[in-house]
């Protein structure tokens, strides 16, 4: 008798390390399933997180994805990591922010600005188990990352470190922090990064647990005081005295459309929840409270539609990063700007379907609560919608005037998740680049679209509608004046950068289906119905006009849903298997 031995994960394609993941994690409505909805529940009540998840994690070597390939990990692309971390998102967001992203993001400003000893360093602390944290919240000035409590200022040939930080996730456990420090020089060369180990500050701090928060009660936040005699060596410096700012503002664009493309996993799993409530015996609600048959697969179908069209948005920033890093400070802001905007109706509508059962705190059905309030913690920080949009703004006036319906469209390897990416290339992450290949994917189809089909027919009026709608956005925006100098920015041009954020999701919508249509990889996405649906509702956002939908739009995307359940699919772009 043979025993079938498993390849070790680091020689396994991508799918197949989700797989074993999927294995691992196991179905999560079983009662006694030690990472099941169940003990994870009560690990939230006790405001700690799962040692079970954790443990597992551990087993997975999950620490080895942050770390890239050339320091000893698996990490190839933010692509390969936002697929490898979903089925843990999809479990428990706050394991998936305790445990990993906030490891990524500390470790990703090393690998982005760090010497060969701090990337090496850093690498071998992953690769052992550890945990790096990043310190950049400055709660009592409204997140304002410029206004930093901590100083770094030059001593002895090195720095004085005081100061506060009040909120820093993974402190108590992080063998390595990323700390912002404000230093003695102004403007754009104001701030630095120093890499520290917490243990081995030679003076006096002092960690202070921060209070468990309604979302995400698992995460370990603490604030860090440092007192007297905290000197540091030049060694520490995370890149070059003084670009600290620098860094962060090209952290932030990795940091933004990583936690909007991982929270889909969260919504991925209240959408199966609600599927279950409602189609699966003994989780209906009372005949009193339950919804007639058309409402709730309206429900569940807008809910589809929303996680569709936000992911294609998210796959596109995330590929972006790979294949368009000059432009992806626009995407990243607009994918995370978003976020609780689309991502919140899509719970909302499934709170439709849970009725009162949406109060339920055990089980699978308190499971939903869970994945509803740890969401909304997502959205705030130094990535919040007015940080997006303070981003977007400054571009806009010069896309108008020399990017939209001049720019070449965007490669179709932007629009098919899985396809191979080519290394980071961090360097090439730009604050502002003048350029939209994502926008010219609207004006390209527009003109290419066929219409011998009722359906098509609208999927074209759509589109025409839409990319009407960047020609007016465009107009609009030249029409504006000219702020002068230290002047606030007026009303209308938020309202502007929040339409442009829905055209670029237009965009990403019809990317997605016309590459898909091409090879026909997953007849599902090569089918117009869910774009159709997609479309209508940025249309409807917009104040575009919105056509009626062949009745065979909504019956397509609704069996889909069905069909995902009931074969344990994902309900996102990458349509993989899940474990329950």
């Amino acid at each position: 008798m043979t025993t079938a031995v498993r390849r070790p994960l680091a020689q396994l394609p991508v799918p197949e390390r989700v797989a074993r993941l999927e294995e691992l994690f196991g179905d999560p409505t079983e009662p006694g399933n030690p990472v099941g909805y169940t003990r994870l529940l009560e690990a939230d009540r006790r405001a700690q997180l799962s040692g079970e998840a954790e443990d597992l994690l551990d087993e997975f070597g999950m620490s080895a994805e942050y770390v890239p390939l050339d320091l000893g990990g698996r990490l190839d692309s933010v692509d390969t990591l936002v697929r490898v971390m979903r089925p843990v998102f999809r479990r428990d967001v706050s394991v998936g922010m305790g445990y990993g992203f906030m490891s990524f993001m500390g470790a990703s400003d090393v690998w982005m600005a760090g010497t060969e000893r701090q990337r090496r360093r850093t690498a071998e602390l992953l690769l052992a188990g550890g945990k790096v944290s990043i310190a950049q919240h400055e709660t009592a000035h409204s997140n304002d990352l410029v206004r930093s409590g901590i100083r770094a200022t030059p001593a002895g040939g090195g720095f004085l470190l005081s100061g506060s930080k009040p909120m820093i996730n993974n402190l108590g456990r992080a063998g390595a922090v990323a700390l912002f420090c404000r230093g003695h020089e102004q403007g754009s060369r104001s701030h630095s990064v120093m890499l520290i180990d917490p243990a081995e500050l030679p003076g006096e701090f002092t960690v202070r647990p921060y209070p468990p928060a309604v979302g995400m009660r698992g995460c370990q936040w603490a604030g860090l005081e440092l007192g007297q005699r905290n000197w540091v060596s030049r060694d520490s410096l995370l890149g070059p005295e003084g670009s600290g700012l620098a860094t962060a503002l090209r952290s932030f664009q990795i940091s933004r459309t990583l936690a909007a493309a991982l929270s889909v996993g969260a919504v991925d799993a209240s959408l199966r929840i609600a599927v279950r409530c409602q189609y699966e015996d003994g989780s209906r609600p009372s005949a009193r409270e339950a919804l007639d048959p058309q409402r709730t697969a309206g429900a569940l179908t807008g809910a589809f539609v929303d996680l569709l069209l936000f992911d294609a948005l998210a796959m596109v920033a995330t590929r972006a990063v790979h294949l368009l890093p000059g432009q992806t400070s626009l995407y990243s802001a607009a994918v995370k700007y978003l976020l609780p905007r689309v991502l919140g109706n899509t719970m909302y509508d499934l709170s439709i379907v849970l009725g009162s059962q949406l109060y339920v705190r055990e089980g699978t059905l308190g499971a939903f609560q869970k994945h509803l309030r740890d969401l909304q913690v997502i959205t705030l920080g130094h990535a919040g919608s007015v940080a997006c949009q303070a981003t977007l703004l400054p571009q806009l006036r010069g896309l108008a005037r020399h990017s939209w319906f001049n720019e070449q469209e965007a490669p179709p390897e932007l629009f098919r998740p899985g396809d191979p990416l080519g290394p980071f290339r961090y360097q090439e992450l730009d604050i502002a680049s003048g350029h939209d290949s994502l926008a010219a994917v609207l004006v390209a189809v527009a003109s290419a679209l066929p219409a011998n089909t009722p359906l098509l027919r609208v999927f074209a009026t759509l589109v025409r509608e839409l990319t009407e709608e960047l020609r007016d956005l465009r107009d609009r925006l030249l029409a504006l004046p000219v702020p002068a100098h230290g002047t606030p920015v007026g009303p209308g041009a938020f309202a502007l950068a929040e339409r442009y954020t829905l055209v670029l999701a237009a965009a990403a919508v019809v990317g997605v289906w016309w590459w898909h249509q091409q090879d026909d990889r997953d007849p599902f996405l090569a089918s117009p119905a869910w774009a159709v649906l997609a479309l209508r509702k940025i249309a409807r956002a917009l104040g575009a006009r919105v056509p009626e939908v062949p009745a065979e739009c909504q019956t397509r995307v609704h069996h889909e849903v069905l069909a995902r359940f009931g074969d344990r699919r994902s309900f996102d772009l990458y349509n993989t298997p899940v474990a329950g």
